[in-house]
């Protein structure tokens, strides 16, 4: 059995709870797309702008495992 940090687990339920404060827009995104089920094949787009106006982007296809990992994020909450 995996050995688990509870203290981890604390101070990451700390952030996440002043991360949603400080972007209660994310939060709300976050629950749209709980309202519908993620499936495999699913298609999840990331982009960064930087201050200076760069920007990074990245796509991911979701798989099977990606949905599993996916799950087990959402059981911490």
């Amino acid at each position: 059995m995996a050995n688990i940090n509870f203290e981890a687990l604390m101070s990451l339920r700390r952030v996440w709870n002043t991360f949603q404060s400080n972007h209660p827009k994310f939060s709300e995104f976050l629950n749209v797309v709980r309202s519908r089920e993620v499936t495999e094949g699913t298609t999840v787009d990331v982009t960064v702008t930087y201050p200076d106006g760069k920007t990074a982007r990245t796509h991911v296809s979701l798989r099977q495992s990606d949905l599993e990992l996916l799950e087990v994020l959402r059981s911490l909450s």
